[in-house]
């Protein structure tokens, strides 16, 4: 329930001072599972509106009815974050500029412009940072140590970091 969660949430950030904001905020699997908490209103969402929601699919598939649920989403009055759309197999140029047609925000996973998740996602990363698609950029690993380590072996280019920097928030 993210209600409890919430709370939990507000209790521990009473309690710091320093001046980094926090969010709570959640990524979600677009399966039957989201469907009912979107109708239920369960969902943690984020942003200055507090009205974006970062979503994901199979690397390999889409969910039946993908656009849909995207549809839903908005629909309840939301905006569908993507989180690493460079990783999915079944994606092709078409689909992201449709996404995007339809106000669907993307969100990069950098590690992917290192090749940390095979040369394919890394070429369809840097396409879509060329082409300006990336709202946010994140990383999709759950510790610091993971980070240093893949950026010690692959490092980026400063032209592409400077590509980061100016992608539009």
């Amino acid at each position: 329930d993210s209600s409890h969660l919430r709370q939990r949430f507000e209790e521990l950030c009473s309690k710091y001072s320093g001046t980094v904001k926090l969010h709570l905020a959640a990524e979600y699997m677009l399966d039957n599972l989201f469907l009912e908490r979107l109708h239920d209103g369960d969902l943690l969402t984020y942003g200055t509106s507090g009205k974006q929601i970062l979503v994901e699919t199979s690397y390999v598939q889409a969910p039946y009815g993908f656009h849909n649920i995207l549809q839903e989403i908005k629909d309840a009055d939301l905006t569908p974050v993507l989180a690493h759309p460079e990783r999915y197999q079944y994606m092709n140029w078409n689909d992201y500029q449709t996404l995007i047609s339809k106000g669907i925000m993307f969100q990069l996973n950098i590690l992917s412009l290192v090749g940390a998740y095979g040369a394919m996602a890394q070429d369809k990363a840097f396409e879509l940072l060329e082409e300006g698609y990336y709202t946010y950029h994140g990383t999709d690993v759950h510790s610091f140590a993971s980070v240093i380590r893949l950026m010690e072996k692959k490092a980026l280019k400063k032209s592409d970091i400077a590509m980061l920097r100016n992608t539009p928030y």
